[in-house]
């Protein structure tokens, strides 16, 4: 359909104030870069010998599993995530750091779900996990409170999805490993990852972002437990359904995960939109682990 000289002018003078704003949304996304977070070492692995990195631009870890020593295995118990005194000093209430660890271990225990059998108890299992949380970067959770009323105003401008904005974005380091009965360690990973301004919401908290890249870690720790092999290569598979049942707040497939709670699902992801910070959706673990260098 052809348009008049007058229906073009009429069209550009209709789109002139919005060009601006996408050009500068598609500037900002473009700018936007992760939290750069370093790899960090709390010492309480069994050793960090061979570990071989994964050479991520966006993840960044360095990790060894041994599939042999875990193809054996049936049951796995999944101790509470500790939190390291360096990363706890960097957050001001510990009951914010203790959901970031207890979202760790939910992650962990319904990951390897997948595989193993979950237990309630260490001396029953075959193979026992443990994660450390060894840095939290702060969110600054006032600028993520002036990204997430930006984002929301622009959003009734133009129809396009609105980066946060790139300052004072969080960030969280994690080491965890695998160990056998006798001590051995079947599998280790030191991870970090930053928040990016394009895919992580803007949470008015300290730990706004560390509880969102949490799960992040669980994930790929428990999936290179459950397959043997790096959780970085070969095509992204379909979640199982015991997976997306937990994700959306139903009951894990074993009773022992009971213990980290349950995902608050559908809740806290509508909270993400407006930048409600973690703790209005998600409840305070029962069980948070202790630090044992």
């Amino acid at each position: 359909m052809s348009h008049s000289r007058a229906d073009r002018a009429v069209l550009r003078r209709r789109c002139r104030p919005v060009a601006p704003a996408l050009l500068s949304c598609l500037a900002l996304s473009a700018a936007a870069a992760c939290t750069t977070v370093p790899l960090e070492e709390a010492h309480t692995l069994v050793s960090y010998d061979g570990l071989m990195s994964n050479n991520g631009k966006i993840t960044k870890a360095r990790l060894r599993v041994d599939p042999n020593d875990l193809a054996a295995a049936k049951t796995i118990y999944v101790e509470s995530t500790t939190v390291s005194p360096n990363a706890g000093a960097s957050i001001r209430k510990p009951s914010e750091s203790a959901l970031v660890a207890n979202v760790i271990s939910r992650a962990l225990c319904v990951g390897v779900s997948d595989r193993f059998q979950v237990v309630d108890r260490r001396e029953n299992a075959d193979v026992v996990v443990h994660a450390t949380v060894t840095r939290i970067v702060p969110t600054n959770a006032a600028m993520a409170g002036v990204s997430t009323a930006t984002s929301l105003g622009a959003s009734f401008v133009i129809p396009v999805p609105v980066p946060r904005l790139p300052v004072g974005l969080g960030g969280l380091a994690v080491e965890a490993e695998a160990t056998t009965r006798d001590g051995k360690q079947a599998g280790a990973m030191v991870w970090a990852k930053g928040a990016n301004a394009i895919t992580t919401s803007a949470r008015v908290s300290q730990v706004g972002d560390a509880y969102s890249l949490a799960s992040s870690f669980g994930s790929d720790f428990s999936k290179m437990l459950v397959t043997g092999k790096t959780p970085y290569k070969g095509l992204p598979k379909f979640p199982s359904a015991q997976k997306i049942r937990s994700s959306l707040g139903g009951r894990p497939k074993y009773p022992a995960c009971e213990r980290f709670g349950r995902s608050p699902g559908v809740k806290d992801f509508a909270a993400s939109q407006i930048g409600l910070p973690p703790s209005w959706t998600d409840k305070r673990p029962a069980v948070v682990g202790q630090w044992s260098p």
